[in-house]
């Protein structure tokens, strides 16, 4: 009787190890389970160098959300799939910017809001959209001389 009773509560230990080393890894690593309390944004760049799947969203640098899938549009743009998190709503003339985040160049997508009254629904899109600027470019540009000046 002692061993089984051993046995059933080394069982019951394990048990609870390998459930809470699920839950922990789901955690850290910010898995989301089924559902997930997320809803779709759409947005299009020009350019979205440095994005990738799972890149941060953010809104007065609080994170709201990831961009969950990259592809082309059909005038060849770059079209992000956001996924925000529920609750957090966003007016019609928010605007998307692609920025660098920190000094190793971490790229992440900022949402600046708007002052509309009208919310982008599920599965709408940002029409207002900032893309990553290009240092090389500008670097190219002013090498070259192609660097516009301003008018007085």
């Amino acid at each position: 009787m002692k061993k089984i009773d051993l046995e059933l509560a080394v069982g019951i230990f394990v048990l609870i190890g390998v459930f809470s080393l699920a839950y922990l890894s789901i955690r850290l690593g910010k898995i989301e389970t089924i559902g997930g309390g997320s809803y779709t944004v759409y947005a299009e760049f020009e350019n979205a160098g440095g994005i990738k799947e799972g890149t941060t969203i953010e809104i007065a640098g609080i994170q709201v959300g990831n961009v969950t899938n990259l592809s082309l549009s059909k005038d060849y743009r770059a079209l992000l799939t956001l996924a925000i998190k529920k609750g957090v709503e966003i007016q019609e003339d928010a605007i998307a910017s692609i920025k660098t985040k920190g000094l190793i160049g971490e790229k992440i997508v900022q949402i600046s809001t708007g002052a509309s009254d009208n919310i982008i629904p599920e599965s709408g899109k940002i029409t207002e959209t900032e893309s990553v600027t290009d240092i090389e470019e500008l670097i190219s540009r002013y090498i070259f001389g192609k660097v516009e000046e301003k008018e007085k």
